[in-house]
């Protein structure tokens, strides 16, 4: 019997080609609509589906496909001798060969002011029945919904006449995953619309951006997989420029990196080691920042990653080629600093558009067996309720220098302490079981720059030690939440010593 095939895309790249090579070896093809029109333009032979169902299209296109002509020759089971009498009886033949590809959905919604109306239209039903219809009965039936696979097929059925069972379920377990995705993006868009903020199933879908050499560890897998729809200001959708690909370690540090540096306007730079900022500084220029956030700490940005909000100039790319980085994140570089810096083999040079940074994306973190899904983190010190508790007024470089803190602090893991000048950050401790053990990690790594800095916490003191130790230490203003049953251990304390503390009301907890 003369084998049949059923064409209808979206995306018609490659679709002529491909439906030449399969007229060359022997196949029918039907067709509708808009790739039945192309076909024909291009002298192909091709019957169109209203010939074979009896019936013509309606409702705008809406119905065209959704017919038993059409899908009982895609879930016949040929070997079965029930299928094959009910397919005489019916007058219906079978279809060998599927390619589909479905309405521009995802791009639909990603411009910018679309209407609900116009979203709805783009959610095709046919299209997804026949490719489900096919991958199901792929015991039988090709099923191609990628254009990538069609010199594949092709090739097969030259060599061997049809294509082998594993590549048909190989083909068909890609179509569930596309019109897998394809749903999610449709739910996603309905469950926002819709106004529904905890839906009873989060459906989600990403695209494979890279395999990873590895994970955390060199005995780890990894994979790096982006949002199709997800925020430009990105590791994700970052343009690489030079240097050897990310690993897995890279991508958390630079995801990091960028996070902090976009909570400053003014020049800023930002060092990371391990996902908590070695350095933050700012200045007049991005040259002066980046000395300032090397100053910080000489010691541990060696082999980190540096974000930067502004062009890197000549100046600055003489600065980072001085020391060993593994990354340089920024919005561009100059022509002079681009040829500074591509003169180190290893370095990875990227840039994001600073302009997109501010879509926010809910954040995801895995546990053993689920997801917590949580908001960003975007309240800042103009939306909290800011009061000074203490006897003493902050100076006007003491706000300066807290207001920096308090910046970087929401950003080290808890329990976190962060010291700083008006410019820089001088000492972080990250990750500690208690809160005075961050404060006397910072205090140390300060040393004799703690006296006259400023500290940040990012959750509440809960007795009046970390005070004490500040102002051991020299420190003169405090930033921290409040909230303890002991705030007033603290605040005595502080007014003890002389030091102004000011309360903001709110947590950064990152663990």
């Amino acid at each position: 019997m003369k084998k049949r095939a059923l064409i209808s895309v979206s995306d018609k790249s490659g679709i002529v080609e491909f439906t030449q090579e399969l007229i060359q070896l022997g196949y029918e093809i039907l067709s509708t609509g808009g790739t039945k029109k192309l076909l024909s333009d291009n002298g192909l032979e091709v019957k169109g589906v209203e010939e074979v169902t009896g019936f013509p299209e309606i409702l705008e296109g809406r119905v065209k496909t959704l017919h038993p002509s059409i899908h009982g020759g895609l879930l016949a089971k040929r070997g079965e001798e029930s299928h094959r009498v009910q397919l005489e009886e019916q007058g219906i033949e079978g279809i060998d060969l599927v390619c589909v590809n479905l309405y521009p959905f995802q791009q639909t919604i990603a411009k910018p002011n679309v209407s609900v109306d116009d979203a709805i239209e783009n959610i095709d039903i046919g299209g997804p029945t026949m490719l489900r219809a096919a991958a199901k009965n792929h015991a039988y039936v090709t099923v191609v919904v990628d254009a990538l696979d069609y010199d594949q097929v092709i090739a097969e059925l030259k060599l061997n006449g049809e294509v082998s069972h594993e590549n048909r379920r190989k083909l068909a377990a890609k179509v569930f995953r596309h019109t897998a995705a394809y749903d999610a993006h449709i739910a996603g868009y309905m469950t926002e619309v819709s106004g529904e903020e905890n839906p009873e199933r989060l459906t989600m879908t990403y695209e494979l951006k890279q395999n990873l050499r590895y994970g955390e560890n060199p005995h780890q897998k990894a994979s790096f997989y982006r949002a199709p729809l997800g925020s430009e200001f990105s590791v994700a959708m970052a343009r690489q420029m030079h240097g050897k690909e990310l690993s897995y370690n890279n991508i958390n540090d630079a995801n990091a990196a960028l996070q902090i540096v976009k909570e400053f306007t003014e020049p800023a730079a930002v060092a990371v080691k391990h996902m908590n900022p070695c350095g933050v500084g700012v200045g007049e220029t991005i040259s002066e920042a980046f000395t300032k956030a090397y100053e910080a700490d000489s010691t541990s940005i060696f082999g980190g990653i540096v974000a930067l909000n502004r062009v890197v100039d000549e100046d600055t790319a003489k600065q980072l080629h001085e020391i060993f980085l593994e990354i340089v994140i920024a919005p561009s570089f100059s022509d002079e600093a681009f040829e500074i810096l591509s003169g180190k083999k290893n370095i990875r040079l990227l840039t994001v558009p600073f302009e997109s940074l501010n879509k926010l994306e809910e954040k995801i973190t895995t546990v053993e067996g689920g997801l917590l899904v949580q908001s960003d983190d975007t309240f800042t010190l103009e939306d909290a309720d800011v009061r000074v508790v203490t006897k003493r007024e902050p100076t006007e470089e003491e706000w300066a220098a807290m207001k920096l803190g308090w910046k970087v602090v929401k950003h080290v893991k808890s329990n976190a302490i962060v010291l700083t000048d008006s410019q820089m950050t001088i000492g972080v401790g990250a990750g500690q079981m208690n809160r005075v053990g961050a404060a006397k990690i910072a205090i140390e790594q300060a040393g004799g720059r703690a006296a006259g800095s400023s500290m940040a916490s990012d959750a509440f003191f809960p007795m009046d030690d970390t005070v004490e130790a500040a102002a051991k230490a020299g420190v003169t203003a405090i930033i921290q939440p409040g909230g303890s049953i002991r705030d007033e251990d603290s605040i005595k304390k502080a007014d003890e010593y002389g030091i102004t503390m000011v309360f903001t009301g709110v947590r950064h907890f990152k663990h």
